[in-house]
This record gives structure tokens, sequence and C-alpha cells, in this order.
């Protein structure tokens, strides 16, 4: 396998940690019962930063597979024995892919630590805005999108492992001895 297979393999890692994060704090809900009346209902709804982890999880999960298809089967093999032009289309590529991947795990991790900082808000509360502990009253949902957010961060790693290929494949068509040329034909 080149690294063109491992780079595939690892972005098929990645979107189904994305899509297991997304379905994990989207399906997470815990009812319970407040003076044997009145029920309450915990959500991934009642955290703004958890709706948005859902939704920048899953569309990185179908950027994932989209690019993982690329690398399987729409790229033509690269040797890296042979010195190979840089075409404008593959140089474009990239580029293009890049800078998606760049997007991607930012988008990716800061959402995932908005997500981890309105979940401590739950776990802590906040005396002075009058905001009660969530998780001491909903305990399994707690953990769940603790857990959740465990997988986002791993999706992220191996994300950030994916973006460090994707900047070799960029910066490998540039010359080493001179600044932003590209390697002659």
């Amino acid at each position: 396998m080149g690294i063109l297979g491992s780079e595939g393999v690892l972005r098929l890692g990645a979107a189904v940690l994305l899509v297991v994060t997304a379905c994990l704090v989207a399906l997470d809900s815990q009812t319970k019962f407040l003076y044997y009346q009145i029920a309450k209902k915990a959500t991934y709804k009642e955290l703004n930063a958890l709706y948005v982890v859902v939704w920048v999880h899953s569309a990185a999960a179908i950027y994932s597979l989209l690019q993982s298809g690329r690398c399987f089967f729409f790229a033509a093999p690269i040797h890296h024995g042979t010195s190979r032009p840089a075409t404008s289309s593959y140089l474009t590529t990239a580029t293009l892919c890049f800078i998606l991947d760049q997007v991607v795990v930012y988008g990716v991790f800061s959402t995932n630590s908005a997500g981890v900082e309105a979940s401590i808000m739950a776990i802590t509360g906040a005396d002075s805005f009058q905001w009660m502990k969530l998780c001491n009253k909903f305990t399994r949902f707690c953990y769940q999108i603790g857990g959740a957010l465990l997988c986002g961060y791993v999706a992220c790693l191996l994300m950030i492992v994916v973006s460090s290929i994707s900047a070799f494949n960029l910066f490998r068509l540039y010359s080493p001895n001179k600044f932003l040329i590209l390697k002659a034909k």
C-alpha cells in the first residue's frame, strides 16, 4: 500500500469516527421525571454547541468519504522515485485538497472544543448566571456526550495526519533550492 492508499484508509477511518460522533451526539437523550409529574428531556439541542457539532462533523464526514473515494478510485498512482513534472491541474488539485483539509481539521477541532466547553458548563454549572448543573441529573446523557466528543478528537488526530500527507503531496512539487518555484520538467 502506497502513500495514496494510506491516505485513503486514514480518511475512511476519520469519516467513520466523525459519523460515530455525530450519531452519538444526535441520538443521545435522557428523560427524567421531576416531582413525579414533570418530565424533563435532555438532548443535544439543549446546548447550541452540540447542535453545531452534529452538523460540522456530518459535513466533515461527507468530505472525508469523498476524498477517500478520490484516493481509492480517481487518482493516478504517483511514482515517488521519478521526477514527475508538476502539471497545472495536478498542482491545482493538490493545493485545493491541502486548503480544504486545513479548513476541515480546524473546523472539526474548534467545534469539538466548543462542545467540550459547553459540556463542562453542564457539569459544573455557573452560579453567577444561575445555570444549574445538568450532569448530576442526566448522568447517562453526559457520559455518552463525553464519549462522542472523545471520538471526535480521535478523528481530529487522524485528520491532522491526513493534512500532513496532503501538505507533503503539495510541497514536494516545489523545488527545494528555489523558493516557490516548481520543479523543472
